[in-house]
């Protein structure tokens, strides 16, 4: 799961992972996260955040705040998704997340998403090839589902605790029953 940061890290390069979590809610923001480890960290996660438990999700989070030599983070609210779309709002989380690092890097490892003002190196499912890129799928995974669990306190008819935003059959159904809260992404199907 490091063979593509190790290409970097003979050469002397740091390597930053990024990715997000978010992109396909109904409600709530999209969250980037970027990661820089230690050269010849060795793996200690396996694939893609969404697989793992909650509670593994909270285990690893630590363990990646630990590890890390920096961890940056950026949310971009449903409005601002709205405003621009969604991917163009994805990135601008990235991007935010990159800059939030506040260390020097020389290359970014994306999960799948292009970069264009980076050396970025976009991999498909690069959240399962790449261990720096997992950590930010870790992290943006944990901090969304937290920021949703407070919107689920500020409108529990929703149940955000259970599907956190994503379109579920149950988020329909409340939608059609309750309507639309602020968080809710007015440019997306809703119904």
């Amino acid at each position: 799961m490091t063979e593509y940061e190790e290409k970097f890290w003979k050469e002397g390069l740091l390597v930053a992972g990024v990715d997000e979590a978010g992109r396909g809610p109904l409600a709530g923001p999209v969250v980037a996260a970027a990661v820089i480890l230690p050269p010849n960290t060795k793996p200690f996660l396996r694939g893609d955040s969404k697989k793992l438990s909650r509670k593994e999700r909270e285990e690893i989070y630590s363990i990646v705040k630990e590890t890390a030599i920096a961890v940056g983070t950026a949310v971009v609210d449903s409005s601002m998704i709205d405003r621009l779309n969604i991917l163009k709002a994805t990135k601008l989380a990235m991007r935010r997340a990159l800059e939030d690092l506040k260390h020097p890097f020389d290359v970014v490892i994306s999960d799948y998403v292009r970069l264009e003002d980076y050396n970025c190196l976009p991999l498909v499912k690069g959240d399962e090839k790449s261990l720096s890129c997992a950590c930010a799928s870790v992290i943006a995974k944990v901090l969304r589902d937290r920021i949703m669990e407070h919107y689920h306190e500020l409108y529990p008819q929703y149940d955000f605790i259970s599907h956190k935003g994503y379109p579920t059959r149950k988020h329909r159904e409340l939608i059609k029953r309750h309507g639309i809260t602020d968080i809710h992404r007015k440019s997306f199907k809703l119904k």
